[in-house]
């Protein structure tokens, strides 16, 4: 089985079962990748998902093994979904990598689809594709610049070297670093954590700051207003103001 969903406290965890080949993607796994973020979006008992690899390795990238072998390739069309599944997508909820050991080429831009990228100690992040000539076509080229700034990602694209977990931490491309085999563990609390806040303020931010990427200043101003908007006039919208009135949340706690 290409991967595995397991569901608790309105997270929605998609595994990549393929450990024995460090869980590259093949094209019935890139389309069950693809298919769970579909249903996990729809998901109304499901805020947050969690994106992880079975065993020591988050994703070696598309299976290339397959594809020498002569058997069925990954999808490759400019329509649909993506070579390894889900990376063409904009999901109404926010995604959280799980990233142990590996996580390149192809396993690389899965991580960078995701919203926040949790990693172990141990994890190597890379373009290694480069050295076999396979491109970077799940939008590596255009999510690594966006995230870590152009400078920084030709040095990735250009010379496909290793980038361990402290330097990936510094370049701004992962958020936290945590004990190996802890990684799943803590991005589940993460989303769980995520699971308390007001959904629908969060999504409207979150798709607003995704968005002005391809708008103008006014644009993108007036697109995180129409945003905002939906939040406010939500029926709930009285309560948050309403607790901190109360006296919840005062001095920055979030408890």
């Amino acid at each position: 089985m290409g991967i595995l969903i397991e569901k608790a406290n309105r997270v929605t965890t998609v595994i990549i079962n393929r450990a024995d080949v460090r869980n590259a993607v093949n094209r019935e796994t890139a389309e069950a990748l693809a298919k769970a973020f579909e249903e996990f979006d729809k998901d109304a008992g499901s805020d947050v998902a969690v994106l992880c690899g079975d065993g020591p390795s988050f994703c070696a990238g598309a299976d290339l093994r397959a594809i020498a072998e002569g058997k069925l390739a990954n999808r490759i069309e400019s329509a649909g979904h993506a070579p390894m599944g889900p990376t063409r997508m904009l999901l109404s909820k926010p995604v959280i990598a799980a990233i142990e050991g590996y996580a390149v080429a192809g396993g690389l831009e899965l991580a960078l689809w995701c919203d926040l990228r949790i990693v172990s100690e141990n994890c190597i992040m890379g373009v290694f594709c480069r050295r076999w000539g396979v491109p970077l076509i799940d939008g590596g080229t255009i999510r690594l610049p966006r995230l870590i700034g152009l400078s920084r990602a030709m040095d990735l694209i250009l010379t496909g070297r290793p980038v361990d977990a402290q330097e990936a931490l510094s370049i701004g491309l992962v958020h936290r670093i945590v004990p190996n085999g802890a990684t799943r563990e803590t991005a589940e609390l993460i989303a769980r954590q995520l699971t308390q806040f007001p959904q629908e303020c969060m999504r409207q931010d979150r798709l607003s700051a995704y968005e002005q990427f391809n708008l103008d200043l006014p644009g993108a101003l007036l697109n995180e207003f129409n945003h905002g908007l939906r939040s406010i006039q939500q029926d709930s919208f009285v309560e948050g103001p309403a607790r901190f009135f109360n006296g919840q949340g005062r001095h920055g706690s979030f408890g």
